[in-house]
C-alpha cells in the first residue's frame, strides 16, 4: 500500500484531477437523463405518437446503452487511449442531442444512433481513468469512487430539473438543446483540463481482452485481490447464486424502469400536477429548497477546485464556471416562474427528480445498515428490494383504483407517485449497488470480468423488458383499469421477493460463507 502526500489529495482529501473528472461524468448524466425524463413525453405529445411505440423506442435506446461499452473499452484500449475515447464519446453525444434537437424522424434516429455509439466509448473510459489516478493508492479507491458516482447523481437530478422545465415552458427542441449544450461544455471542460491527469490513458495500453474490457463498466474491486482456491464444488455453487441473482434482478429492472416510461405517462395524463392555495404553496417551497440546496453544494466544491486548478487548467475552468453561471441562470428564472404564478403546475418529468433526490438522503442509511450487526444476506436483501418495489406499484395501484377503465385522462393525487418513487429508490438501494458487489464476493478474480458482462446483460435484458410490457399500457387500461397495469408490477416484484425470502437457507449454504 503506497504512501501519498497531502498535496498531492489537497481537494477534501482526493485528488483535484477527480473533480475534474466528477464534473465531466455530471455533464454527461446531465444530457442522458435529462434527455431521457422527456423522451416519451416528446414524441407522445408533439408527434402524436402511441405510447406503445414511444415507450419502445425508449427501450431499445436505454437497453442499448449497456451493450456498446463492452466495444468502446476495447477501441479504447487498442487504438485510441482513454482520454481520446472519452472526448470522441462526449461529442458524438452532442451532436446525438443537437440532431435530436432538429425534430425530424431521419435526425431523431441518427441521433439515438450517436448517443449510444458515444456512451460505448465514454462510460467505460471515464471510470477507468478514475482508476489510472489511483493505481498507487488502493486503500483510497472506494472514496475517490463514492466522489465520482456522487456526478452521477448530481448530473441525473440537474438534467431532469431543467430540461423538462425547458421543454414544458419553451419547447422539445430546447429541452434536447440544452442536454446537447452542456455535454459540449462537458466536452471542453474534459479536453482542456486533460493536463491534470498525469498521463493516465493517454495512450492505448499495448493489449486488452473482452474480459478487461467488461470489467471496467463494473465497480472498482479491490487492487489487492488473490485468487483464493476454492473448491471446485463450492465455486459451482457460488456460480449458481450469482446465476439465480441475474435471473431474479432481470424481474427487477423490468419494473424499475418503468419510471421513463409507463409512469411517466400517468404522471403526464392521469395525474394532478396543478396546485391551488396551501398546496402551491408548500410545492413553492420544496421546488426552491431542491433547485437550490445541492446545487450551492455543488457549486462550492466547484470554487474549491478553482483555487486548486486555475493557474495550470484556467480555459478548463472558465469553461465549467460558464457552465455553472448558465445553470444559475436557468435555475433563477425556472424559480421567478414558479413563485410569480399564483398557483403551481407540475411538470410531468419533475417526478424523475425524486430518485436521485431519495438517493441522496437515503444511501448512508443503507450503508450504516449494511455495516451493523443487522447487515442481512444476501437474499433477503434482495427480497426486501422486490417486496419494496412491488409496495411502490401497489400504492399506483390504489391510487389508480377510481380510473374508469379506458380513460385517457384523469386527476390522481400526486402523493402516489411520491410514495412510488420513495419506495422504488429504496429498493434500488436493496438490489443494484449489492448485486455488483457479491459478484465480486462470489467470482474467481479471473473471471470477475466475464461475470459483469453477464451481469449488464441482464440489465440490458431487463431494460428491454420493461419496455416490451410497459408499451402496452393503452391496451391494458383499455382492456381492463390502469389499476390492472400497475398490480402487474405490484405481484410479480413481490412474489420474487417471496422467493428469495423462501430460498434464503439455500442461497446461504451454496454461498459458502460469503457475506
Amino acid at each position: 500500500m503506497s504512501t501519498s502526500s497531502s498535496n498531492e489529495f489537497s481537494l477534501l482529501g482526493h485528488k483535484p484531477a477527480l473533480f475534474v473528472l466528477f464534473f465531466t461524468e455530471m455533464w454527461e448524466r446531465f444530457s442522458y437523463y435529462g434527455m431521457r425524463a422527456i423522451f416519451v413525453l416528446f414524441l407522445v405529445k408533439s408527434w402524436d405518437w402511441s405510447n406503445e411505440r414511444a415507450v419502445g423506442l425508449l427501450a431499445i435506446y436505454t437497453s442499448t446503452v449497456y451493450l456498446t461499452p463492452l466495444l468502446g473499452g476495447i477501441i479504447a484500449d487498442k487504438l485510441l487511449g482513454y482520454q481520446k475515447a472519452v472526448a470522441l464519446g462526449a461529442l458524438a453525444m452532442t451532436l446525438g442531442h443537437a440532431a435530436m434537437s432538429l425534430e425530424t424522424e431521419a435526425t431523431l434516429y441518427i441521433g439515438i444512433g450517436l448517443l449510444i455509439i458515444g456512451n460505448g466509448l465514454f462510460k467505460p473510459n471515464v471510470t477507468s481513468i478514475v482508476s489510472g489516478l489511483y493505481d498507487k493508492y488502493p486503500d483510497r479507491k472506494d472514496g475517490a469512487y463514492t466522489i465520482f458516482y456522487m456526478g452521477v447523481n448530481a448530473g441525473g437530478f440537474l438534467g431532469v430539473l431543467l430540461c423538462g422545465f425547458l421543454a414544458s415552458n419553451l419547447s422539445y427542441s430546447w429541452g434536447f438543446g440544452l442536454a446537447g449544450i452542456f455535454m459540449f461544455l462537458g466536452t471542453l471542460q474534459f479536453w482542456f483540463g486533460k493536463e491534470i491527469f498525469e498521463n493516465v490513458g493517454k495512450q492505448p495500453s499495448e493489449k486488452v481482452d473482452l474480459s478487461d474490457a467488461i470489467e471496467k463498466i463494473g465497480p472498482n474491486i479491490n487492487d489487492e485481490k488473490t485468487e483464493e482456491k476454492v473448491p471446485s464444488n463450492v465455486q459451482r455453487d457460488r456460480y449458481i447464486v450469482v446465476g439465480l441473482l441475474a435471473f431474479f434482478t432481470v424481474f427487477f429492472w423490468a419494473a424499475f424502469e418503468q419510471a421513463s416510461g409507463s409512469m411517466t405517462i400517468f404522471a403526464s395524463d392521469y395525474t394532478q400536477r396543478t396546485l391551488e392555495g396551501n398546496a402551491a404553496t408548500i410545492f413553492k417551497i420544496v421546488d426552491v429548497l431542491v433547485s437550490t440546496v445541492p446545487l450551492i453544494i455543488i457549486s462550492w466544491v466547484l470554487f474549491k477546485l478553482f483555487g486548486q486548478t486555475f493557474k495550470r487548467i484556467s480555459l478548463s475552468n472558465i469553461i465549467l464556471g460558464i457552465s455553472f453561471l448558465s445553470i444559475w441562470a436557468i435555475v433563477i428564472w425556472k424559480l421567478s416562474i414558479i413563485i410569480l404564478k399564483e398557483n403551481a403546475e407540475i411538470e410531468a418529468s419533475w417526478f424523475l427528480i425524486l430518485n436521485s433526490l431519495f438517493i441522496i438522503f437515503l444511501a448512508p442509511l443503507f450503508s450504516k445498515w449494511w455495516e451493523s450487526k443487522y447487515n442481512p444476506s444476501a437474499a433477503v436483501k434482495f427480497g426486501i428490494g422486490m417486496i419494496l418495489l412491488g409496495i411502490g406499484f401497489a400504492a399506483l395501484a390504489y391510487g389508480s383504483s377510481s380510473i374508469p377503465q379506458g380513460a385517457k385522462t384523469a386527476s390522481v393525487s400526486l402523493i402516489w407517485l411520491i410514495i412510488a418513487y420513495l419506495f422504488h429508490t429504496m429498493g434500488e438501494l436493496c438490489v443494484s449497488p449489492v448485486g455488483l458487489s457479491y459478484v465480486s464476493k462470489l467470482v474467481p478474480a479471473k473471471k470477475i470480468g466475464m461475470m459483469f458482462g453477464v451481469w449488464y446483460l441482464v440489465n440490458f435484458i431487463g431494460n428491454l423488458t420493461a419496455g416490451t410490457i410497459g408499451k402496452y399500457i393503452d391496451t391494458i387500461v383499455e382492456q381492463y383499469s390502469m389499476s390492472h397495469f400497475f398490480l402487474i408490477f405490484t405481484v410479480i416484484p413481490g412474489a420474487v421477493g417471496l422467493i428469495f425470502l423462501v430460498l434464503n437457507p439455500l442461497i446461504k449454504k451454496l454461498m459458502h460463507g460469503v457475506r
